[in-house]
């Protein structure tokens, strides 16, 4: 069985960061784009960050873009999410996801249970 654990998630006060971390199991990590998605209470899901398989492209969603940083260790199995400059509206459970392709898609295969991020203001 797949399974992405993410760990790292917590209560941090506005301006303050958190690294997730989300390691990944029963796959063959290095084939598969790994990705973060959120969803706050009452919002619609987001896709925060991805990285690729192929040529390391990361992605970001406009929200976190400049203050958020992605990246995969292959021999790990392990892709993290640097989270620095956080805003109240980042508060959202993060779910680390898989998907077998080079590119980033955004249509995640597997999805890992979440971590729970709040920003207190």
């Amino acid at each position: 069985d797949v399974q992405l654990q993410a760990s790292g998630g917590g209560l941090v006060q506005a301006g303050g960061s958190l690294r997730l971390s989300c390691a990944a199991d029963g796959l063959s990590f290095d084939d598969y784009a790994i990705g973060w998605f959120r969803q706050a209470p009452g919002k619609e899901r987001e896709g925060v960050s991805c990285v690729s398989s192929g040529d390391g492209y990361t992605y970001y969603g406009n929200p976190v873009k400049g203050r958020f940083t992605a990246s995969r260790d292959n021999a790990k199995s392990t892709v993290y999410l640097q989270m620095d400059s956080l805003k109240p509206d980042d508060t959202a459970v993060y779910y680390c996801t898989a998907d077998y392709s080079a590119r980033c898609r955004g249509r995640p295969e597997y999805w890992g249970k979440g971590t729970l991020v709040t920003v207190s203001s």
